[in-house]
C-alpha cells in the first residue's frame, strides 16, 4: 500500500488514499506501521475515503490500534493532501469525520499548494455525559480530581473527542510520561480521555503540553488545542480567541459567540512517499 508521511507540526500520520474503505485487520497494520523502530513510524493512520455526505471522508487510526472520532492534526493533514496530489482545486471543501461529522475546511494556497488550513471546528460540547464523562451536569469546570495520590482540577470539552484540561504552572516542562496515563484512564471517563497539560501566560497565549488518548505525548494536537482555548474562556482565563503554544509550533484558535463554533488555523506538511507491505 503507497503512503504519504506527512504531519501537522509534529504530530506525524501515514496517510492513505485511494482505497474505498480501511483493511479488516486496520488494528494490526497500525500497531506494525507506526512502531518508529520496525515500522515508518507515526502517531497514527489516516485514511481519506470517498463520502456520500462530504466532498472527503477521513479516517483515524491511533498508533495502539483503536479509531479516533477526530483529530485537529489529521484533517489539515488530509486537506493539504488533496489539494497539493490534485484531487480537488477548490479551496474551500468539506471532510466527513466520525466524532464531529462533516466540517467545512477553508484552504490558503500559495504557489499551487497548500500553506495553511482553517477548519471550522464545531460547537464544543460541555455536557457531561456527552463528552462522555461519568459526572452530570450542562458543564464540568475547575472539577477536581485524584490520581497518583494527587489532585488536580480538570475542565471537561469535547471536540468530537473527549478532553480534560488541567492548568498546571509550567506546561513545557510538566511530567506527561507520568501523570498522563494514570489521567487518560481515570474513573471519570468511560472512553478514556485526551489530556492537556495547560500554563496561561497572556489574554491570547497559552502554553500547552498533551497526552493523547490512544497514542501517547504527541507534538501537538488540534482538537486539544481548541478544548484548552474554550476551557480558558470557561474559567475567564483568556478572551475568545489564543495563540496555543504546543511543542511542535502555534495553533491560532477562535471560539466564536456569534455562532459557538471553534475555528482552528496552522500548517500542514509532506516528508515523504512510500509503500508498505500488507
Amino acid at each position: 500500500m503507497e503512503f504519504t508521511k506527512m504531519h501537522g507540526m509534529g504530530n506525524d500520520f501515514l496517510v492513505f488514499f485511494g482505497q474505498q474503505q480501511v483493511p479488516e485487520n486496520v488494528s494490526e497494520l497500525a500497531i506494525k506501521w507506526c512502531n518508529r523502530h520496525f515500522g515508518a513510524g507515526g502517531d497514527g493512520l489516516v485514511f481519506i475515503l470517498p463520502s456520500e455526505r462530504a466532498d472527503f471522508r477521513m479516517v483515524i487510526i491511533n498508533s495502539d490500534g483503536t479509531e479516533a472520532e477526530q483529530c485537529g492534526n489529521a484533517i489539515r493533514c488530509a486537506a493539504k493532501y488533496v489539494y497539493d496530489f490534485g484531487h480537488t482545486n477548490k479551496e474551500e471543501i468539506t471532510i466527513e469525520t466520525l466524532g464531529a461529522g462533516v466540517q467545512p475546511v477553508s484552504l490558503t494556497v500559495e504557489g499551487g499548494k497548500v500553506k495553511s488550513v482553517r477548519v471550522d471546528m464545531g460547537e464544543p460540547v460541555l455536557e457531561g455525559r456527552s463528552i462522555p464523562t461519568t459526572l452530570e451536569g450542562d458543564s464540568i469546570i475547575n472539577k477536581p480530581i485524584e490520581a497518583g495520590g494527587r489532585e488536580f482540577h480538570f475542565t471537561a470539552v469535547s471536540m468530537g473527542n473527549p478532553h480534560a484540561v488541567i492548568y498546571v504552572d509550567d506546561a513545557p516542562h510538566f511530567d506527561l510520561a507520568y501523570w498522563g496515563p494514570l489521567l487518560e484512564t481515570h474513573a471519570y471517563f468511560p472512553r478514556k480521555v485526551n489530556v492537556e497539560f495547560a500554563t496561561v501566560t497572556g489574554k491570547d497565549r497559552i502554553e500547552m503540553r498533551v497526552w493523547e488518548r490512544g497514542a501517547g505525548p504527541t507534538l501537538a494536537c488540534g482538537t486539544g488545542a481548541c478544548a484548552t482555548l474554550v476551557s480558558s474562556v470557561l474559567n475567564g482565563l483568556t478572551g475568545r480567541s489564543a495563540w496555543i503554544g504546543l511543542q511542535g509550533g502555534d495553533l491560532y484558535i477562535e471560539w466564536k459567540e456569534e455562532d459557538n463554533r471553534v475555528y482552528m488555523t496552522g500548517p500542514a506538511d509532506i516528508v515523504y512517499q512510500g509503500s508498505l507491505q500488507v
